[in-house]
């Protein structure tokens, strides 16, 4: 069945139009009167709904009934992942939310290709969090991860004290095997760098701010493709 983000009040039997971009899937789709569709506004669970009405770009429907079904993943694990340049990064949000990432955090690093500020900052940020839906309703996850606004490691580490476990993917020496330093079922915080990593500057700071490091083996991956191994083995 189709699934659509529908930011707005649900109520059951309550009439209402879709937002704009699944109005258009809905036309794309071909959708006739009568037809069933599932709705969710990111607040927990979803609904059963059924489009009563079909105008030129507008679609209406009725909800039916709400299910107090989630598919959130049993541990929170946060991002905070290097900004890399334009469809990899993407690509990196979509995956993330499919793998059930709770929140990701853009992090302008000092090796960081894409360096975004002011109002190109906000328009990559309303575009992920757009990707971050759309990969909901195709994975059936009920709730957005949240995505926050990109920023510099200093001014992240000012912000948050340490909480919870901080992991860092490192080449430092000391680095354990994620499985090992991963152990658990609490909350992460999961740090990675950009292509070419954090600077010895950026590390330091890291680890004196609670973060231990760790390794995914002898192979270097990609800044895309190493946090969603992560995920993976955590979340999977």
């Amino acid at each position: 069945m189709p699934r659509f983000y529908c930011p707005l009040s649900l109520s059951a039997g309550a009439r209402l139009d879709l937002p704009a971009g699944a109005a258009r899937h809905v036309q794309v789709l071909r959708l006739q009167p009568g037809a069933s569709v599932t709705l969710f506004n990111g607040e927990g669970g979803e609904w059963d709904a059924s489009v009563v009405q079909m105008g030129r770009s507008s679609v209406t429907v009725e909800l039916v009934a709400h299910h107090a079904i989630e598919r959130e993943a049993a541990r929170e694990v946060h991002l905070l992942a290097a900004s890399i340049a334009n469809e990899r990064m993407d690509w990196l949000v979509e995956k993330a939310t499919e793998l059930g990432a709770a929140s990701f955090t853009p992090l302008l690093a000092e090796r960081s290709v894409l360096k975004l500020k002011g109002e190109r900052a906000d328009k990559k940020l309303a575009h992920w969090r757009g990707v971050a839906a759309a990969a909901c309703e195709q994975c059936g996850r009920n709730r957005l991860p949240s995505l926050h606004e990109a920023t510099g490691l200093a001014p992240w580490l000012a912000d948050h004290p340490a909480s919870g476990q901080r992991l860092l993917l490192s080449l430092h020496p000391g680095a354990r095997p994620l499985v090992q330093a991963a152990a658990g079922d609490g909350p992460v915080t999961l740090l990675s760098g950009p292509e070419g990593g954090l600077t010895p500057a950026e590390e330091a700071a890291a680890l004196a701010a609670g973060f231990a490091p760790v390794t995914l083996g002898p192979r270097v991956l990609r800044a895309e493709t190493a946090p969603l191994a992560v995920l993976a083995a955590l979340l999977l």
